[in-house]
């Protein structure tokens, strides 16, 4: 599969996206991006995700990026990102990519982490959050979609070496999935809409940590409230506990909080999310 990138003139970043990591489609179409992987071909990782990696992420309220949200087409074919969709249902065929494209940067900016829970799909908003599901397993996964791809023949989904080995389909290299939108800037721009219901609160939460060791976050969170006198909860999901502290509805208040997290014990905390917080 070849991976495509829109120019600057039309103010998308489009990073590659691969299909199976075996190849061997030729195209007499040019290469866009000659040059710009090392490696000629996708390539398996040198280890299996782990499972804090493997979390699913939180579906968050997130405005459009400045980059990808455009129309643009490639190879006579048009695409028009769905900005504004708040429904959107989809079954076809999932591949994944990895070694080849990480530490690239995705469509809309970011850099792609094989080991982040992520994907790319050709007119969601960038980002949106989804869930995957894979048909012959039944397994299924969050992801939130901030690059576009794939670009080859039914295939819907290019996921995450992470997403991939959660819902089962490394071996095979592809699979046949059902998406479903899960929170797109659309949904959340619906719900602030007065009498309709919010999709997010407004308490601000910092993440401290998580981990599957339920009992080493108790003993952090004792410590917390011991030693610097901030409220903190654990909250649990798919395996993985999560230690944030808050909540507090003070934007200034939660910054005050952060920086004395991460000049202390915590150089790691961040807000859970940025939108509530700052």
């Amino acid at each position: 599969m070849k991976y495509l990138m829109l120019t600057l003139s039309v103010l998308a970043l489009l990073s590659a996206c691969s299909s199976k990591r075996s190849s061997t489609t030729t195209t007499t179409e040019p290469e866009p991006n000659a040059g710009r992987y090392q490696q000629k071909k996708d390539s398996i990782p040198p280890r299996l995700p782990t499972m804090l990696e493997m979390t699913d992420p939180v579906p968050q309220a997130e405005p459009l990026s400045r980059g990808g949200n455009r129309p643009y087409s490639l190879f006579g074919q048009h695409y028009t990102p769905l900005v504004q969709s708040t429904d959107h249902r989809e079954i076809g065929i999932a591949s994944w990519y990895g070694n080849k494209f990480h530490g690239h940067l995705t469509s809309n900016g970011e850099t792609y982490n094989m080991f982040a829970m992520s994907a790319a799909h050709k007119t969601l908003p960038l980002p949106s959050y989804v869930k995957v599901t894979n048909l012959d397993n039944n397994k299924s996964a969050i992801v939130r979609v901030n690059d576009r791809g794939p670009f080859h023949r039914d295939r819907v989904i290019d996921l995450s070496y992470s997403a991939a080995h959660k819902i089962g389909m490394l071996q095979q290299g592809t699979a046949r999935v059902q998406l479903e939108l899960l929170q797109s800037p659309a949904m959340y721009a619906q719900a602030a809409v007065p009498g309709a219901l919010p999709s997010q609160t407004s308490s601000c939460f910092i993440q401290v940590l998580a981990s599957s060791d339920s009992n080493r976050l108790s003993q952090l969170q004792q410590k917390l409230q011991r030693e610097q006198a901030l409220p903190s909860e654990i909250q649990p999901g798919s395996g993985i506990f999560r230690l944030l502290v808050g909540p507090t509805a003070s934007k200034q208040q939660a910054q005050q909080w952060l920086q004395q997290l991460k000049s202390g014990p915590f150089p790691d905390a961040y807000f859970f999310d940025s939108r509530q917080c700052s």
